[in-house]
C-alpha cells in the first residue's frame, strides 16, 4: 500500500482560481485515468471546478496496471445472489478493507482542498463500483462533510453501523444498471435503505439494460446533480 495518493487532474483554465473540487474514485482493477475522463463532460456546468482522480493505494497481484482500494478476494456476485450468508460475509470483509483505506483517502481530500484554498463544503465525491463504496464510507464520516456524493454501480458497506458513525448528511445520488453482472442492482436497494435509515436524502436511478458501467443518461444526471450541489450552471 502506498503512503500517499495521487493521480491525474483536470483543472480550470490557467489563471482561474477553482471554486470547488470533485474527487473521482475509480473501481477495482482500474486507475485514476479511467474516471478523470468524466471531467470534460461536466466542465460546461462546472467551469471553475478542479477535478482529480487518485489512483487507489494497492496494486492488484497479477495485474501490473490495476489498482484496488482493498482486496476483493472471494468476491463472487453469482454466489452472493444465491446465498445471503455469503453476501453478509463479503460485505464484512469489504467494510474492513474500506476502513483500512479510509485514512489515506481522508488525508488526500484534506490536502487537495488545501491545495486550492477551498473549505470542506466545496468538495464533492464521485465513485464508481469499489470507488462508490469508498466515497460513501469516507464522505459520510467526515466531520465537515462534502457538498454531495455520487455513486455509480456501487454498494454501501458498513451500513449497519452508519447511524452510529455518521458525521454529516450530504445529498446522495446513486445510479445503477439493472443488468449489472459485477455488482447486482440489489446493492442499490440495500444502499438506499441504509442511507435513509441514517437520515440521508437519497436520489436514485436504475438504468434499463445497463451492465457494469456509466451510460450517457447517468452521466447527464450526475452532472446536473453536481452542478446543483456545488452551485454551478
Amino acid at each position: 500500500m502506498t503512503s500517499q495518493l495521487d493521480g491525474p487532474r483536470n483543472l480550470p483554465p490557467a489563471g482561474t482560481q477553482p471554486d470547488s473540487l470533485v474527487v473521482l474514485l475509480h473501481g477495482y482493477g482500474a486507475d485514476g485515468s479511467d474516471l478523470i475522463e468524466l471531467a470534460p463532460h461536466w466542465r460546461r456546468r462546472l467551469p471553475r471546478t478542479a477535478f482529480v482522480a487518485p489512483h487507489a493505494p494497492e496494486r492488484i497481484p497479477g495485474m501490473p496496471y490495476g489498482f484496488q482500494w482493498f482486496s476483493l478476494a472471494g468476491y463472487d456476485p453469482d454466489q452472493m445472489r444465491r446465498d445471503p450468508r455469503h453476501t453478509a460475509e463479503i460485505y464484512r470483509r469489504m467494510e474492513t478493507g474500506a476502513i483500512a483505506a479510509a485514512g489515506l483517502l481522508d488525508r488526500f481530500l484534506d490536502d487537495e482542498l488545501a491545495r486550492h484554498g477551498l473549505p470542506p463544503g466545496r468538495l464533492a465525491l464521485v465513485g464508481f463500483s469499489q470507488g462508490t463504496m469508498m466515497a460513501l464510507h469516507v464522505g459520510l464520516r467526515r466531520p465537515a462533510g462534502p457538498a454531495a456524493i455520487v455513486g455509480f454501480s456501487g454498494a454501501l458497506v458498513g451500513g449497519d453501523r452508519l447511524k452510529d458513525e455518521i458525521a454529516c448528511r450530504p445529498p446522495v445520488l446513486l445510479i445503477h444498471g439493472d443488468a449489472d453482472e459485477v455488482v447486482p442492482v440489489t446493492a442499490l436497494f440495500g444502499a438506499t435503505e441504509g442511507l435513509a435509515q441514517a437520515g440521508i436524502t437519497v436520489r436514485w436511478h436504475i438504468a434499463q439494460g445497463l451492465g457494469h458501467g456509466i451510460d450517457p443518461e447517468g452521466l447527464e444526471m450526475a452532472g446536473q446533480f453536481l452542478a446543483q450541489s456545488l452551485g454551478g450552471g
